[in-house]
């Protein structure tokens, strides 16, 4: 098949934003084309965003032109899979909305009436629903920061000496960072050397892979180097514990405006021998760890509780912080616990770690990976207090924009297989629903869950998850429970649209199935361009990159099948290479990669009622194994 005609196909065939057949849309068919057709960028940047960490989420920003083209002011809005509650600040922003997102109606020709508008999220997972409702229905911004300065300085005046360090000329300044170094055992001499003194040098710093004794000169794979695990008393359960041993390797800390950094001196040790003198306050959970399908035995021994993922100057530090939170009651205590939840996970435990990058003289410090529970062979302690103070202006800014508009955002804590709401009582939905096996949240969400004493029921948890016993037929039930709730609240005029992301074609062919047994079907898809991604969508073997985003609207039985996937003219790569041409020819690149390809082609087999026949790492494959791609189609493919 020659170039031309692949591509003279593709024109005569409907493109991957098919017109709706069932019914006129509630829009003009350029105002969906600017929704849907063209990559809608969701930036990861703003307040808004980064008040809390929570994995897959979206920006508000993006989802408020969906929400704003698709309803009017006074509708309500709904999202059974609720998350952190950016849908609800989404409705909330239209009613405010920024001169960017004005600037980007007007640039997509969006004929939209901003204004409040409503909304009811309903969220199965205990943190995810705290911080939605916290961060929607925020305190008053200037009480909590009154609040949460006094809360603030407090700490630091009663035990910010946890932090003191002496800089390289032995003058007072205090802890940024700590870097601490799993202990290993030397094949050779059996001596016991960090991982640091083995493994790391600086300028340019680096972690090699291989292990050089400094006392015995003998070298091996890092990897054959056994960690030394040691005994250890544990006050909060008071028995002992095995765990891995872990030295301090290096100091990172300020004097004044002089930053520094230096090896951990006997004043270092001496001040950890204070500090273990220090009792465990009686707020620290003895919250013992369910784990499920992020349990790694390697990096995760001897970690049994959740107070296992903590340095002990930490837990201490952060307890006596959650205590003088807690003497405070409502939205006001609701906001400060918010505060600081959205710092604890990510960078207050021992899963915060070191990155290596070309050229740098010194590791740069980051926070823990999302979406899983990884512990490294060089975690980090990070200074609580400062951390905190950092946050604290997001958080603010955060709280400014949302607090008192007219718009009501109602946060449900439950499953969305079963909502409490009247039968034709939604304008619009729009959601973004677990990808599978993915992101396990309430296993990523228990750290935190458990300072807030409230732990997720994952019996409706939709999810693969081995250790929970869902295959992809339990999964698919549940989402077509929820679809099915969604659909019945829905009027019968409202729209849906939902946002997903995977890399497998089992699970696409899962949603598919559960949104047309709900009732629903793809009227138009396109795709939201995340400029970044999460962990596991940045590093999974065939992640993809740009979310496929599917507008839902109610179908008719006669009309909805599920084709097979067969003939010439269905050829994966034939469909694959006219829009390759398509998007070399308007010049633009990221829609010529084989990710951004991988999403049009789903888009392009749902909206034509098809299943999705490959994965994206076999189809990563094809595409890179094409010298000429847009020439090659393969019979029988």
């Amino acid at each position: 098949m020659t170039q031309t005609s692949m591509v003279e196909k593709y024109e005569q065939m409907p493109n991957t934003t098919t017109t709706p057949r069932m019914s006129a849309p509630a829009m003009p068919t350029k105002s969906l084309d600017a929704l849907y057709r063209q990559p809608l960028a969701a930036k990861r940047t703003g307040a808004l965003y980064g008040a809390f960490p929570y994995p897959t989420k979206i920006s508000p920003d993006a989802i408020a032109l969906y929400i704003a083209a698709h309803t009017k002011p006074g509708d309500t809005v709904f999202d059974g899979f609720g998350g952190s509650g950016t849908t609800g600040l989404a409705a909330l922003l239209c009613e405010r909305p920024t001169e960017e997102l004005r600037a980007e109606a007007i640039r997509l020709g969006l004929d939209v009436q901003w204004g409040a508008r409503n909304a009811v999220l309903y969220e199965l997972g205990a943190l995810a629903s705290f911080v939605g409702r916290t961060l929607t229905n925020p305190p008053d911004p200037a009480t909590f920061r009154k609040a949460a300065d006094d809360v603030l300085a407090a700490g630091e005046r009663e035990d910010g000496w946890m932090y003191e360090a002496h800089d390289p000329s032995g003058a007072k300044g205090s802890l940024r960072h700590l870097i601490w170094s799993d202990e290993l055992r030397c094949p050779g001499c059996h001596s016991s050397i960090t991982l640091w003194d083995a493994c790391v040098s600086l300028d340019p710093a680096k972690i090699s892979s291989t292990f050089s004794c400094p006392k015995c000169g003998h070298k091996t794979q890092r990897d054959d180097a056994q960690r030394v695990i040691v005994q250890e008393q544990d006050d909060v359960l008071g028995e002992k514990r095995a765990l891995r041993g872990r030295a301090m390797a290096r100091v990172y800390g300020s004097t004044g405006k002089q930053r520094w950094s230096r090896p951990a001196t006997t004043a270092d040790l001496m001040l950890l021998k204070k500090i273990e003198a220090e009792p465990i306050p009686s707020c620290v959970p003895q919250a013992l760890i369910p784990w499920g399908d992020l349990y790694r035995k390697g990096y995760h021994h001897g970690i049994t509780h959740v107070h296992h993922f903590y340095t002990r100057r930490n837990l201490i530090v952060f307890a006596r912080m959650w205590e003088r939170v807690e003497t405070y009651s409502g939205a006001l205590r609701e906001g400060l616990r918010f505060w600081l939840l959205s710092y604890n996970a990510a960078h207050g435990t021992i899963m915060t770690r070191v990155v290596g990058k070309s050229g740098q003289k010194d590791f740069v410090v980051t926070s823990a990976q999302p979406g899983v529970l990884y512990v490294s062979g060089l975690p980090v302690e990070k200074n609580f207090f400062a951390g905190l103070r950092r946050k604290l202006t997001t958080i603010s800014q955060a709280f400014e924009t949302i607090h008192g508009g007219r718009g009501k955002v109602e946060v449900v804590h439950g499953s969305s297989c079963s909502v409490a709401l009247p039968t034709g009582s939604i304008d619009y939905v729009f959601t973004d629903p677990p990808f599978g096996a993915n992101i396990p949240y309430a296993e990523l969400s228990f750290i935190n869950e458990a300072w807030l004493k409230a732990f997720t029921d994952r019996t409706d948890e939709a999810i693969v998850s081995p250790d929970q016993g869902k295959a992809i037929d339990e999964y698919r039930e549940l989402l077509t429970r929820s679809f099915s709730e969604a659909r019945r609240i829905l009027k019968p005029s409202g729209k849906a649209t939902m946002v997903f992301h995977s890399s497998s074609a089992d699970v696409w062919n899962a949603l598919q199935r559960a949104y047309q047994d709900a009732g629903f079907d793809v009227e138009y898809a396109g795709v939201l361009d995340k400029k970044q991604g999460s962990f596991k969508q940045v590093t999974a073997e065939g992640a993809v990159r740009g979310d496929p985003v599917l507008m839902l609207g109610p179908r008719r039985e006669a009309e909805v099948r599920i084709e097979n996937n067969t003939g010439a003219d269905d050829c994966v790569w034939t469909i694959a290479a006219a829009l390759y041409q398509a998007a070399t020819a308007a010049h633009d690149p990221a829609e010529a990669t084989a990710q951004r390809l991988y999403s049009r082609l789903v888009t392009h087999f749902l909206s034509h009622h098809q299943q999705v026949p490959l994965n994206a790492d076999a189809f990563y494959r094809w595409f890179a194994e094409q010298k000429q791609p847009g020439v090659l189609c393969r019979a029988g493919d």
